[in-house]
């Protein structure tokens, strides 16, 4: 399927059943071979844009079993945001054209569990890990103010944090999200099976298979 034809929907079937896939031990692996490699040499058409956090348990293409120039990646500890990580997200989305936004949390999150720490105990950490406490915490208050106390409530409450982050920061995709151009969704990996779990979603079904 070329670019013009994925749609928000679509894009994010193929990235469940993917992930399926993956769970069932049963992945394709996809558009990795030599012909693949030479079609991306004339430029990149990726259908999807991950934020994701850094940890190296939850590599990305392979969760998703997706294959090369298929996702654009974007990751960081905690899956936080800055300018920077905005204008990627907003280059994916208008210059790339990609049909879906993906905020990917998981199981066992250390900048969840380091905010945590620092809201229970008052124990930061030294240098710039500091600003992962600053931009993970106001999600754990969020959650916390709800109800929620739990470290999975926390991680996927993070996650919903930064979707409507980026939803509220970028016009650019808040428009093409209105125009129904683009889908926004939330997912947090379990590390224990490897599904991902859907958190929230935005233009496109909660539960996009059977």
């Amino acid at each position: 399927m070329s670019n013009s034809e994925w749609t928000p929907e679509s894009v994010w079937q193929s990235i469940i059943r993917g992930n399926r896939r993956f769970v069932e031990g049963k992945s394709a692996h996809p558009r990795q071979n030599e012909g693949r490699r030479q079609e991306l040499t004339h430029g990149q058409k990726p259908k999807a844009v991950v934020l994701a956090c850094s940890d190296s348990r939850v590599p990305v293409e392979i969760i998703f079993d997706q294959g090369l120039g298929d996702i654009f990646v974007i990751r960081t500890a905690g899956e936080i945001t800055d300018l920077s990580v905005l204008a990627s997200l907003e280059f994916a989305v208008d210059g790339l054209g990609v049909k879906l936004v993906v905020v990917l949390g998981h199981e066992s999150c250390g900048a969840v569990a380091a905010a945590k720490s620092a809201l229970d105990g008052g124990d930061l950490p030294g240098g710039f890990q500091r600003v992962l406490i600053e931009k993970v915490t106001p999600s754990l208050l969020a959650a916390r103010k709800d109800g929620q106390h739990t470290t999975d409530e926390f991680e996927r409450r993070h996650v919903q944090e930064i979707v409507n982050h980026i939803v509220d920061r970028s016009p650019e995709i808040s428009s093409r999200l209105d125009a129904g151009e683009v889908g926004v969704v939330g997912l947090r990996y379990r590390l224990s099976d490897g599904l991902a779990e859907t958190v929230v979603t935005q233009g496109v079904s909660e539960n996009p298979l059977p």
